[in-house]
């Protein structure tokens, strides 16, 4: 059974008021959400704030709720709304969140992982490239890339239209084309690729 699978069965349960399946959803997606939030914002403290007061919310709501297609794009939905608003109230940004905003294609301190040195150059190469890229651009490749959602999937996330994630896509793309020809062939390419691929 696949995780969507096992995540819509808990969430269903949780709705019906099972503590267990609502502790169950809180452990599988705590640390994928700090993560997504540690994109926005380095403050670890409002992060986890962040996290706690979606899920005492998805509680006290829970008779309210519906299911979701994917629990996961439906978590950072709210996570991404409840954060902006919260940066936002501390006058961090002057518009969110449709323009101005931060988002660093990065993992989070208790997700680093061991790499090969060929692999750590590239990781390098590849967050060098991307930091230079938009708050928006560097979201969409994020979540395109990195978290394999689909063009929908990322419009229902960031509150866009499919077109408007197609277009951010390829502005990015035609972005990291233009910064840093060298990596055409280890990054672009791959980008090009990934972004096919997805599709079949």
């Amino acid at each position: 059974m696949g995780d969507d699978q096992v995540s819509c069965r808990e969430w269903n349960s949780f709705r019906e008021g099972d503590w267990q399946a609502y502790a169950r959803l809180y452990d599988r997606y705590y640390g994928v959400l700090n993560n997504y939030g540690y994109k926005f914002t380095r403050d670890v403290s409002l992060i986890e704030d962040t996290v706690h007061d979606l899920f005492v919310k998805l509680w006290n709501n829970r008779m309210r709720l519906g299911q979701p297609e994917s629990v996961r794009n439906y978590l950072y939905k709210s996570l991404r709304h409840i954060l902006f608003r919260k940066l936002k109230w501390q006058s961090r940004f002057a518009l969110m969140p449709e323009e101005d905003y931060t988002f660093n294609v990065e993992v989070s301190p208790d997700s680093q992982l061991i790499l090969a040195e060929e692999e750590q150059q590239l990781q390098q190469n590849i967050k060098a490239v991307l930091s230079k890229l938009p708050a928006r651009q560097q979201e969409v490749v994020y979540l395109r890339f990195y978290e394999g959602l689909s063009y929908e999937e990322i419009a229902e996330v960031m509150s866009i239209s499919i077109t408007s994630v197609y277009k951010v896509w390829y502005k990015a793309l035609e972005n990291l084309r233009g910064e840093l020809d060298y990596l055409v062939g280890s990054v672009l390419a791959f980008f090009v690729w990934f972004s096919v691929d997805l599709d079949n």
